[in-house]
């Protein structure tokens, strides 16, 4: 049996490897000896995922590994979809997914005793590979133990030293042995630092449906409105009297929502003294969510609270995904939903307000002057941003009120085509396949090294 499975047509065409090559992948990665034959052991895979968000990721990483080759093992971290492509995970992800300051201290000896099990285990396992998946602080400390010991160390998802903090690019360079990056606009720091890095994409390029984009929104909007009881009910009675819909979403972290979801229902209050016949729709993640959300809207106008439809539907994973998409704009507060909106077609504008000391110390910090990713992706401003003191009812309303005009908003949508395309060309690597290419590089180095050292 070969090392790698051979590539389908569809394999060929996506990233070709070339069956020379493929018929000569090393088993073992040593510290100073040549590549192995073909009848070494499978290809032991450390991977390691730090938060729920990670999962996906290496889940599809994993699928893509297997479809090129079908002994591999794989031992580390991660949640459901990992486990369910073939990892064997020492203990719960949930153990590794600690935020904040105050909560990491709190489980900062717990955070020690599972880097060490993970590296005990590992040099048990006799890995080739370590993929450490996000959650830089905890995987490139891992990395730094591996990579000498001759263990190949890929960082999956860069960490922001395009934004901030740019001298941690030689901590990454000493941990690692190649960075997978999701946006173009992290290259070039690698480039500077002469640091294997390549840009293969923001998973949402390849998971998003299409139909999302292919299909009519009112069409969309019909399908949302007949799949969700919720819905059914608030539009029931107003649905022929709809005038616009938005979409609002104000982030899922409860800190999030109780600073920035006041200021949203300040600009929404205006903009129906405007144009009473608008409705709005909140998408919530989960049910607390909804319960966090719908408690904040319970404080306001019965005329504004009846304008809001606040839904949660866990039968659908996607729902977010399907209210931007059957919504006229959005409005939301800065993060990986300003991606999704710019996927999915939709004009936005974007809110965000952090505390003040915070804030400042960012701005001080932080070299890139936007925070919504279609700008930073465009390098100009596309996208309105309202943030902190510009984060007004007036303003809101004001801002609104005008993207809701055809000039503004046809203005918009062909700059988020635009960027939406840029991105497209310039994310078509294969994250399997970069790997197994820099691998191979990293082998014929060391080739050409020893073979050197015995002239």
């Amino acid at each position: 049996m070969t090392r790698f499975a051979k590539p389908t047509q569809a394999d060929e065409q996506r990233a070709p490897l070339g069956e020379q090559a493929l018929s000569s992948v090393p088993s073992k990665m040593p510290s100073k000896a040549p590549l192995t034959p073909l009848s070494s052991p499978p290809l032991v895979i450390g991977i390691v995922a730090g938060e729920v968000s990670g999962d996906s990721l290496g889940a599809d990483f994993m699928q893509q590994m297997n479809n090129l080759r079908d002994d591999i093992v794989w031992v580390g971290v991660g949640g459901p979809k990992m486990q369910a492509q073939g990892l064997q995970s020492l203990f719960p992800l949930s153990r590794l997914a600690v935020m904040g300051l105050v909560e990491v201290v709190a489980q900062l000896s717990d955070l020690f005793k599972a880097r060490r099990e993970l590296l005990t285990a590992f040099m048990d396992a006799q890995i080739d590979w370590f993929i450490g998946i996000d959650a830089p602080d905890f995987n490139l400390r891992v990395a730094k133990k591996l990579k000498p010991k001759g263990v190949f160390c890929v960082q999956y998802v860069s960490p922001s030293i395009w934004a901030w903090r740019e001298s941690r690019i030689h901590g990454i360079k000493e941990a690692t042995h190649l960075v997978l990056c999701l946006f173009p606009f992290e290259l070039p720091v690698y480039e500077r630092y002469n640091h294997p890095a390549i840009c293969v994409g923001h998973p949402l390029l390849r998971t998003l449906d299409t139909e999302l984009t292919e299909t009519p929104t009112n069409q969309l909007r019909s399908e949302l409105v007949w799949q969700n009881d919720g819905l059914q009910q608030f539009f029931r009675e107003r649905f022929e009297a709809v005038s616009q819909l938005i979409c609002v979403m104000p982030g899922s972290r409860r800190s999030e929502i109780t600073a920035i979801l006041p200021l949203m229902l300040d600009g929404m209050q205006k903009l129906l003294l405007v144009d009473p016949k608008l409705c709005f729709i909140i998408p919530t993640v989960d049910q607390n969510h909804q319960y966090i959300v719908q408690d904040v809207i319970d404080k306001r106008s019965e005329p504004l609270r009846d304008a809001i439809a606040v839904v949660y539907d866990e039968s659908q994973p996607s729902f977010s995904q399907q209210a931007m998409a059957a919504s006229d704009i959005v409005m939301l507060a800065s993060g990986t939903a300003t991606l999704e909106a710019m996927l999915l077609e939709r004009p936005m504008v974007v809110i965000y307000q952090l505390n003040q000391l915070t804030y400042q110390i960012a701005k001080r910090l932080v070299k890139v002057p936007y925070v919504a990713l279609p700008n930073i992706l465009a390098g100009e401003r596309i996208v309105t941003e309202l943030i902190q003191e510009q984060a007004t009812g007036e303003n809101i309303c004001r801002t609104l009120t005008k993207l809701l005009q055809p000039r503004a908003y046809n203005e918009q949508l062909q700059h988020l085509l635009a960027t939406k395309r840029n991105l497209q060309q310039q994310s078509n690597h294969n994250p399997a396949n970069s790997v197994v290419e820099q691998w191979f590089a990293q082998m014929r180095a060391r080739t050409r090294i020893a073979r050197d050292a015995t002239f």
